[in-house]
């Protein structure tokens, strides 16, 4: 590392005004220059980023970002980092983003915290658009607040009273087809395990399962409230569902339920899938371990991704129109969790 190198690491970052000062220039003329498109003779454009790089001056993109009209930002709110399933989809969401020019700032609202204050920081960062990931904590009118006058997607839930578009896999699909797999391969005494049985996903899920498996004249063993989406939680249910008995297969209305399930059932001689048969909902990386090869109904991440970024751009989700609800299919991955042997994916 030279001497020029080693100065530009140690020192404090300059900012426009100094910059501007040690040019002769205004400061406006320095945003001008770094902001594609604006309006700057080409000569005085050079000459200012020949200064920069030989100081090593960056633009502040926060601070840009807080004074412009367009940032070409957007806010990825979640409040469930837990579940795998969802920083999987966040980095695929990221890299949506970024192909079409986006970039991403993420909100993380943690639960027991003060929801206003932590609301008031999405609110004074003047991004583009707002993208809301399963934020279960958040009530349908906490989120019209959050997003006022901001173009703005659920993904992974349905808020009727919040106003927003929604993005979803087809909830009532999956559990309709986990339904009939297990029909398919014998199993009559079902229990299902949900999450948090409030939340829309949940609901749909479970509404269409017990459905289903009621029109096949299937018999629902146990139906549990895990009260959480956890590794834990679903071990509990386990635990429940083996005490009371008479369950030959179990619907986790997520994997990462599934897999504390599989585990409990395991510790506990239970053989999956010959004694109770297990399947879970989204496809986890970890649903496809071997040690669990759990069957699953695959939420299509890269298409729900793909339609978000797309509302985005085509405005379909600004504020003023009326909100629509995208549901897009998924696929069942069958596994030895349910078939005694491992099936390819």
């Amino acid at each position: 590392m030279n001497n020029t190198t080693s100065e530009k690491v140690r020192r404090k970052p300059m900012t426009a005004r100094e910059l501007a000062r040690m040019i002769g220039v205004s400061q406006s003329a320095i945003s001008r220059a770094f902001t594609p498109g604006a309006s700057i003779a080409p000569q005085l454009r050079a000459k200012i980023l020949r200064h920069a790089e030989d100081v090593g001056y960056h633009p502040n993109a926060i601070a840009s970002m807080l004074s412009k009209s367009r940032t070409n930002i957007v806010g990825i709110v979640i409040s469930d980092m837990q579940n795998p399933f969802y920083p999987a989809l966040i980095e695929r969401l990221s890299r949506g983003l970024q192909r079409v020019g986006l970039q991403s700032l993420m909100f993380n609202i943690t639960k027991g915290a003060d929801l206003e204050e932590q609301l008031s920081a999405l609110r004074r960062y003047n991004v583009d658009a707002v993208i809301i990931i399963s934020a279960t904590i958040l009530s349908g009118p906490t989120l019209r607040w959050a997003t006022e006058d901001r173009a703005a997607i659920l993904i992974n839930r349905v808020a009727e009273d919040a106003e927003l578009s929604c993005v979803i896999c087809d909830n009532i699909e999956g559990a309709r087809t986990i339904a009939d797999h297990f029909h398919e391969i014998g199993r009559r005494r079902i229990a299902y395990v949900a999450g948090l049985s409030h939340t829309t996903t949940n609901r749909e899920r479970q509404s269409a399962f017990i459905t289903r498996i009621a029109e096949h004249g299937m018999t629902l063993s146990a139906l549990i409230d895990g009260g959480e989406y956890s590794y834990y939680a679903g071990r509990n249910a386990a635990l429940d569902i083996l005490a009371r008995g008479d369950t030959d297969a179990i619907f986790f209305a997520n994997d990462i339920l599934a897999v504390g399930g599989i585990d409990a059932l395991q510790e506990n001689g239970v053989r999956v899938p010959e004694d109770i048969a297990v399947a879970g909902f989204d496809d986890i990386a970890m649903a496809g371990w071997p040690h669990y090869s759990l069957t699953t109904f695959r939420q299509p991440i890269d298409t729900l991704v793909d339609v978000t970024v797309t509302m985005l751009e085509d405005g379909s989700c600004v504020p003023g129109k009326l909100p629509t609800i995208r549901r897009i299919s998924g696929e069942l991955i069958k596994r030895r969790s349910t078939m005694g042997a491992a099936s390819p994916d």
